[in-house]
């Protein structure tokens, strides 16, 4: 049989917000630049259209989104752990990406973006078991 996750500690608990506040910070930043910049500009030296770029920054929105509300609305606490999972998905491509470039030298911050991602998801993965096993509050009336 296999052991649930067990929660983590009220100090290991503080330092994941602390780290799920500034990724979801920097990721909603990033996302919101992609739209808020000129399509010519944020295009300007990659190999991505601008379709492509503002796919991109809606998954960042939605991923900063799904890093902090599951966990402040106490709902759906499993998606946290699944958008930091897409948010490491995406910082592989960069960091991929970044490396290839003239600059390799800059893939060092998407980087350890995905290591903090990397870290979220596997310290949050229990979150939705440990929340489907505790009992539904009984009703008596």
């Amino acid at each position: 049989m296999m052991q649930m996750p067990t929660a983590p500690s009220k100090r290991a608990n503080i330092a994941l917000w602390i780290a799920q506040g500034l990724v979801a910070a920097l990721f909603l930043m990033a996302g919101v630049m992609k739209f808020v910049m000129p399509v010519a500009e944020m295009t300007k030296g990659t190999p991505f259209s601008g379709t492509f770029m503002h796919f991109i920054g809606v998954c960042e929105v939605l991923g900063a989104l799904g890093l902090l509300l599951p966990g402040i609305t106490g709902r759906y606490r499993g998606l946290t752990s699944l958008a930091a999972t897409g948010l490491l998905i995406i910082m592989i491509g960069a960091t991929v990406v970044t490396a290839t470039s003239p600059k390799p030298s800059q893939a060092v911050m998407p980087f350890v973006v995905g290591i903090l991602c990397a870290v979220i998801a596997y310290a949050r993965r229990g979150d939705a078991r440990r929340a489907s096993s505790t009992p539904a509050p009984v009703s008596i009336a």
